[in-house]
């Protein structure tokens, strides 16, 4: 399995072929250039979204000075837009699983490259779309992320737009699943049996699924919002007999297993990291693969916890808030088994550890409390507050956005063949988690307090609390921009990478840095 034959010059960076110079990237059916440009396309959205996060932040601590109340909801709508959609949901998938998906299993690449090559032009042209949006007659999308009925389809906003651009956004979700599905079946190198995959691969497996039997059901949801819009079709309109309340139910069907699109693959991570940096196997390998197809198929079930106040029956919140808990335990079982792992093993500091037990601090908070508003009686208070920005924020963030920052982390070397200094990335992640528990947990107060979310303006006794909130904010982002800059000065300056510099086990670490072209001269033999 080693491939000591390969060097930098021999890389997927020098491939040669059709095409040359920046037509070579963009044409290029090879799994790890299109992982690099997804990469750098999700981070480019992050990075504005971040910006537009700021800005609301800021308007909230002088409201009405900043943002006017319009400005002020089309902002944070597009902050939640670009965040979700072009950011969170495609994420880990699209720029780590395109990247090591194929390699960690042995394979040359993934199992339709062109498909995937389309994968990446969809994902541009929704992007693109969305972009349009902002900038023709309407003005942006003012409904939230949610795009919640009636009032997407009567909005004078650009609407219509926006929603054929996360319309398409969903078919490159779709048509990805189905990719990595297929590649995991079809492709694993001689010997890898399924207990032999790495957890990493058992996640995209799982996010595959829910990829290509969830996403349809938000594609039917937006096109019956684009048919309400266009041609007055009713569906969720109640002045023409239809219901919004079943629009709810079918948004949230897709949109709470997208939340475990989002963060299965970010907890796959966390369990490479883990072992590698205890210096011990994984405790309980077949339990956390077990359990993310546990919570990949109870997710499905318990959509209707996110509306517990829109008027369903008694028996139904009490079945939803028991599958509610339930969800629950396959994501203790991870929890568990990643503390157990570290439990009397050899830990090694580096920065890549230092993210991933952020994520487990921060993700145990966001799924606490998230049982907390699983819960009947607290849910009735809390819903509607800033109780649930918060809660979906350390879930989100605190999971897969820190989730992210450790695969970037642990896998740079690997990608760029370029090692990054450990101080100013440990720096930036101090600062980071200060600033995100700042401006975070300060929200989970307000909302206990009563302060309702998306509101542009507030009684003063909340003041004091969205001060702390900004502040957190503008520290996050100097941490933010203390990665960034690391990251950035390593992958021009950096010196080079050795082929397994933190230890680790899976075959990525058993190939040159960054990897050759095809991979591997001999597909590897799992003994």
């Amino acid at each position: 399995m080693e491939n000591n034959a390969a060097d930098y010059e021999n890389s997927f960076y020098q491939e040669k072929g059709r095409y040359n110079g920046v037509l070579s990237w963009l044409m290029s059916t090879d799994h790890k250039r299109i992982g690099i440009q997804y990469l750098a396309a999700i981070l480019t959205f992050f990075s504005i979204g971040v910006m537009l996060g700021l800005l609301v932040r800021l308007s909230l601590i002088a409201p009405g000075k900043i943002l006017s109340q319009n400005t002020y909801n089309q902002v944070f709508s597009v902050h939640g837009i670009l965040m979700i959609f072009l950011f969170i949901i495609p994420g880990v998938p699209v720029a780590f699983g395109n990247f090591f998906l194929p390699i960690m299993i042995g394979a040359r690449d993934v199992a339709f490259p062109r498909l995937n090559r389309l994968t990446w032009w969809l994902y541009l042209a929704g992007a693109a779309l969305v972009a349009l949006s902002l900038f023709t007659s309407g003005g942006p999308p003012d409904t939230g992320w949610t795009f919640y009925a009636p009032y997407s389809i009567r909005a004078q906003a650009n609407i219509t737009l926006a929603v054929t651009g996360v319309f398409v956004l969903g078919f490159s979700s779709i048509l990805t699943g189905l990719n990595f599905v297929t590649t995991i079946h079809r492709l694993r190198a001689p010997g890898m049996t399924w207990f032999k995959l790495p957890l990493f691969v058992w996640t995209l497996y799982a996010t595959g699924w829910v990829q290509m039997l969830a996403t349809p059901v938000l594609a039917i949801t937006l096109v019956f919002i684009i048919l309400g819009r266009v041609f007055g079709v009713g569906f969720f309109d109640p002045s023409r007999g239809g219901d919004p309340i079943l629009y709810e139910h079918l948004f949230w069907t897709y949109s709470h297993p997208a939340v475990y699109i989002m963060v299965l693959p970010a907890m796959g991570i966390i369990s490479e990291v883990i072992p590698v940096f205890a210096r011990k196997k994984i405790f309980g390998y077949k339990a956390v693969a077990y359990s993310a197809l546990g919570i990949a198929s109870v997710g499905y079930f318990v959509w209707g916890h996110h509306m517990f106040t829109s008027g369903m029956s008694d028996t139904a919140r009490i079945i939803f808030s028991f599958i509610t808990f339930l969800v629950a335990v396959p994501s203790g079982i991870k929890i568990f088994n990643w503390v157990a792992t570290l439990y009397k093993g050899s830990i090694m500091p580096n920065a890549p550890l230092y993210f991933a037990l952020s994520f487990i601090f921060l993700f145990s908070i966001g799924g606490l409390t998230g049982l907390i508003i699983g819960s009947l009686a607290p849910n009735l208070h809390l819903h509607g507050t800033y109780f649930i920005v918060a809660h979906f924020h350390y879930v989100m963030f605190g999971g897969a956005g820190f989730a992210i920052l450790t695969a970037l982390h642990y896998w740079f070397p690997k990608m760029f063949g370029k090692m990054y200094p450990e101080k100013p990335a440990k720096v930036g992640w101090f600062i980071l988690f200060i600033g995100f528990n700042l401006l975070y947990f300060s929200m989970f107060i307000l909302g206990y307090r009563g302060m309702p979310r998306r509101y542009f303006d507030y009684p003063p006794e909340y003041f004091n609390l969205h001060l702390i909130s900004t502040i957190g904010s503008w520290i996050l982002a100097i941490g933010l921009l203390v990665i960034l800059v690391n990251l950035l000065r390593a992958l021009f300056r950096g010196t080079q990478a050795p082929s397994d510099p933190w230890g680790g086990k899976t075959l990525e670490w058993k190939i040159a840095s960054p990897p050759p072209a095809e991979n591997f001269h001999e597909i590897p033999e799992i003994k």
